[in-house]
């Protein structure tokens, strides 16, 4: 059989014509003929069939379990909701919760039947058949059993596998302890007939509630026997004495509400602080301390108040106590806040004591002036008391650091080359750094602190942090040496003018300096008038500067004192100092390559500064300066003539 008719519009749906084809409006049309199963397989193609949906990965889920239980003797009865969906058309079977005593279910009111699960063997569980599509609540009239184990009375719920499931429990009203497992417990209230908890599931966990009736404490109405420890710490101010106690107590029987505490008419109680301190009161000479809960164990606080005690002379120290108490153990200790001394102590009650010994509060206190006592064992009944006397001393400024003496030797050449050694002899009590801003061309040579190598640090604005000794308390800080050799750049000389040599500024006042300078035989210098006085050379005063003998000695060395240098002196030399003079410029550049040669090949390696020697070349001047500021660079203004205009050759 073969089919013709509707072919040229099958044919027109799947192949449409193109834009060639419209052209060729001459040519005929004509008829195909095609068997029936190719008609059907170009039908296909052209109309295809919309697909099926796929089925759902579940026909049903349990989605959410209600359980409102009532406890009464050995079981809990109540009702069991079922929040069930149905995703597919036709008979589904739904597993409800294994483990319930069910005793009836019900349908949009209506009773529906439980059939049993096929698993093969066993007691089979019960399932619920549907089958409408869509979503269903099942009622469920359900008992479970109460299991009772010493004095403990337990009620489980089976797990199951919905998503949410919530219990509501229900008690005769009494007083009752209660935990939850499986899940967590998030309501809790209590009416005049029952008491309700509300609780939660974990996912696939059974839950389960445990409760027992709340036993009365007998250790409550037991006499209260309390020991406390009280450590007070008293601190003489010029204006007012501040008061600090720690109180440790430890309850032997019994429980304490509350503790009392007595405190002297004159003590103001500031704060009490403490994890158990609930709230507390002070009035007519008693401090009540009141704790959250009743402290069966121990328990810790502190007190903190002030008076206002004279500022020297006799003083009666207040001193608290805690009441009814069977033993009471404890230190006081009392400081001189400022310049004072503690004279004629008398004590009753009290006996002397180390402060190191007395726990950390009285053993971190650093004041010069501290008495410690502990409390003398005996009875409650014991009276305490301190009395003392109280010497102030007017207080002086201390000068915690300072450099007693500066010593600088300075090597200038004609070129602009400055070298620079610097020595500061430092007494040091307090301060951890001392801060040496050298000019801002300057580059370090060596340095050392002591004698010893020693790398300086940096600090924020470029200068140099070196570290200093300190003194062991009640001693005589001693004096030590800090060096530094350094290289700096100025203009270079002309035949005649002014040079300013800039030194060093020092965070620390400077009491004297003394300053050697070099230069050229070339040249005739001068310097100007200043903070700097020409005089006889000498040697340094300070016990830092006194182990001199590993350094070359210089020409102040060999002549002991030197005089002022005249124009005659250095005419005279001048003819005999000309053929060196080459030499000596040379030996001082020859050394400035050789240490920048040993600076390349030690670059990336961790040196300290190494020990150069000071090349004293030339004449020299001598000038000193008395008491220079903090922070203050001295400086030097000078002026030069060449040798040239003289006429000499």
């Amino acid at each position: 059989m073969r089919t013709t008719w509707l072919l040229p519009c099958l044919l027109v749906a799947l192949f449409p014509p193109s834009a060639s084809r419209a052209q060729d409006a001459g040519r005929t049309t004509g008829w195909v003929v095609i068997s029936v199963s190719e008609y059907g397989w170009l039908r296909a193609k052209a109309f295809p069939a919309e697909p099926e949906p796929e089925p759902p990965p579940v026909e049903a889920t349990l989605t959410r379990v209600d359980y409102d239980l009532r406890v009464g003797g050995d079981l809990a009865d109540g009702r069991a909701s079922l929040t069930v969906d149905v995703l597919k058309d036709g008979w589904v079977r739904v597993p409800i919760p294994a483990g319930l005593l069910v005793r009836e279910a019900r349908l949009d009111g209506k009773l529906v039947s439980l059939v049993p699960s096929a698993t093969g063997k066993g007691v089979a569980p019960l399932s619920l058949m549907l089958s409408k599509r869509g979503r269903a609540v099942v009622t469920l009239d359900v008992a479970l059993p109460i299991v009772s184990t010493a004095g403990n009375e337990k009620l489980s719920l089976p797990s199951s596998a919905s998503g949410v499931t919530r219990a509501s429990i229900a008690l005769p009203r009494q007083e009752f302890e209660v935990a939850v497992a499986g899940g967590f417990l998030s309501e809790k209230s209590e009416s005049a007939t029952e008491s309700k908890w509300i609780a939660y599931a974990r996912g696939g966990d059974p839950l389960t509630f445990t409760w027992r009736r709340k036993m009365e404490n007998h250790r409550v109405v037991l006499p209260l026997r309390l020991r406390g420890d009280l450590t007070q710490l008293a601190g003489l101010g010029e204006d007012s004495t501040s008061i600090y106690a720690e109180v440790d107590l430890e309850v032997a029987q019994g429980a304490a509400r509350q503790v009392r505490i007595q405190v002297p008419a004159a003590v103001t109680v500031n704060q009490v602080m403490g994890a158990m301190v609930s709230d507390w009161d002070a009035k007519a000479g008693e401090l009540i301390v009141t704790f959250l809960e009743p402290v069966e164990q121990s328990a810790k606080f502190v007190v903190t108040g002030e008076t206002r005690l004279p500022r020297d002379g006799a003083i009666e120290i207040p001193l608290l106590r805690i009441l009814d108490t069977e033993r009471e153990t404890g230190a006081v200790a009392v400081e001189v806040l400022g310049a004072g001394e503690i004279k004629d102590v008398k004590t009753k009650g009290l006996e002397s004591a180390d402060a190191g010994e007395l726990g950390a509060t009285i053993a971190s206190r650093e004041s010069p002036s501290l008495v410690a006592f502990r409390f003398r064992p005996g009875l409650q009944k014991d009276a305490r008391s301190l009395a003392l006397r109280v010497v102030r001393y007017a207080q002086q400024a201390v000068l915690t650091a300072n450099v007693e003496e500066a010593r600088y030797r300075v090597l200038m050449s004609p070129e602009g080359k400055t070298l620079t050694e610097a020595r500061y002899a430092v007494r040091n009590s307090q301060r951890n750094f001392v801060k040496i801003a050298l000019p801002a061309d300057a580059v370090v040579w060596s340095s050392s602190l002591s004698g010893r190598p020693v790398r300086p640090g940096q600090a924020p604005d470029g200068g140099l942090l070196f570290p200093l000794e300190k003194a062991h308390a009640g001693e005589e800080a001693p004096a030590f040496a800090i060096e530094i050799l350094y290289l700096s750049r100025s203009p270079a000389w002309s035949d005649k003018g002014r040079a300013t040599l800039t030194l060093p500024a020092v965070d620390l006042p400077v009491s004297r300096t003394g300053l050697v300078l070099y230069y050229s035989p070339l040249f005739r210098v001068a310097a100007e008038p200043g903070s700097f006085q020409r005089e006889t050379f000498e040697k340094p005063s300070s016990a830092a500067f006194n182990p001199e003998a590993a350094r070359p000695p210089t020409p102040e060395d060999k002549k002991g004192v030197q005089r002022p240098a005249t124009q005659a002196d250095f005419m005279n030399g001048l003819n005999a100092n000309r053929a060196g003079a080459n030499q000596t410029q040379n030996a001082a550049q020859l050394l400035v390559d050789k240490y920048k040669a040993k600076s390349e090949a030690r670059k990336g390696a961790a040196a300290l500064p190494i020990r150069v020697s000071f090349p004293a070349v030339g004449p020299s001047l001598y000038l000193v300066s008395e008491l220079t500021g903090e922070n203050k660079g001295p400086t030097l203004d000078l002026s030069y003539q060449s040798e040239k205009k003289g006429g000499v050759r």
